[in-house]
């Protein structure tokens, strides 16, 4: 999506050593890449977004022809909610590239544009692993990225979420499992400065019946139906947990179920709440 931090995620692929595109044409997509398999020297980042225009449709039926080819692709998708995209573009005073001469309500437009943008991206959103950046910072999506692709390629990444309900559900889940009924540590005065990764509040979880059973199920779940996806040649799978303020109980599970699956499955870890303390 346009404003969801592509440039930022682009100079996380050249720190990594990758050769990086802004903007190919689909077109090229094939040639490309077939240059750089002959050459077999570095590896290369390509973005494209909408201003790929008439041709962006194609690209889903490129891609499925080079993974034919045996070239090894990660899809990524970056994105943020509208409110935040409208927030950027009028920070940046920049122009969506979709947009048009506006006449009335000027960020009404932008939104129309925004929501756009999203139909136009929804198939390959759908085939890519999705980075919400709506509440990330810079250096945080610098580290996820490059997290995400020191991954092996030819495992399914299973990626665990914390956040809060009360900032919006993340974009970027698969499944998301609500604890909000579970027993707040926010309530005990002790805990309450503290997040579920500190043994004060890990103690008090671990020693509730209920949040035994919360884990235990999503646990079971996922055991049954991961192998499923990882035959259904699934890159990445994120799990997202959500309590009220994504401190202490969604923060804990996280922790909890990526130890779990850790030996396993090539499990990534994220809190997107703690971020800012």
């Amino acid at each position: 999506m346009s404003g969801s931090g592509k440039s930022i995620a682009l100079g996380a692929l050249e720190d990594a050593g990758y050769y990086c595109i802004d903007n190919l044409p689909p077109e090229l997509l094939e040639p490309f890449v077939a240059l750089e398999n002959e050459r077999r020297t570095r590896k290369v980042a390509i973005a494209m977004d909408v201003r790929s225009g008439e041709s962006l449709p194609q690209l889903p039926l490129l891609l499925h022809r080079l993974r034919d080819r045996g070239i090894a692709l990660r899809l990524i998708f970056l994105d943020a909610n509208d409110e935040t995209l409208v927030r950027r573009f009028s920070e940046t005073r920049r122009r969506h590239p979709l947009s048009q001469p506006v006449v009335g309500d000027a960020q009404r437009a932008l939104l129309q544009t925004i929501r756009q943008e999203r139909e136009l991206l929804a198939d390959l959103r759908d085939r890519s692993l999705v980075i919400d950046t709506s509440f990330l910072r810079p250096s945080k999506l610098l580290a996820t990225v490059k997290d995400l692709i020191a991954a092996p390629a030819s495992h399914l990444t299973l990626v665990f979420e914390s956040f809060a309900f009360k900032r919006g559900i993340t974009l970027d889940a698969d499944y998301v499992f609500d604890v909000r009924m579970l027993p707040n540590p926010h309530y005990e005065a002790d805990l309450r400065p503290l997040t579920g990764r500190d043994a004060p509040v890990i103690d008090y979880l671990s020693r509730q019946p209920e949040v035994q059973l919360m884990l235990d199920q999503i646990a079971d779940f996922l055991r049954t139906w991961l192998p499923a996806l990882a035959r259904d040649h699934r890159s990445y799978v994120t799990v997202a947990i959500g309590c009220t303020g994504g401190q202490h109980r969604s923060v804990y599970l996280v922790e909890q179920l990526a130890a779990m699956f850790g030996a396993d499955w090539v499990t990534l870890r994220r809190h997107r709440e703690l971020e800012d303390r």
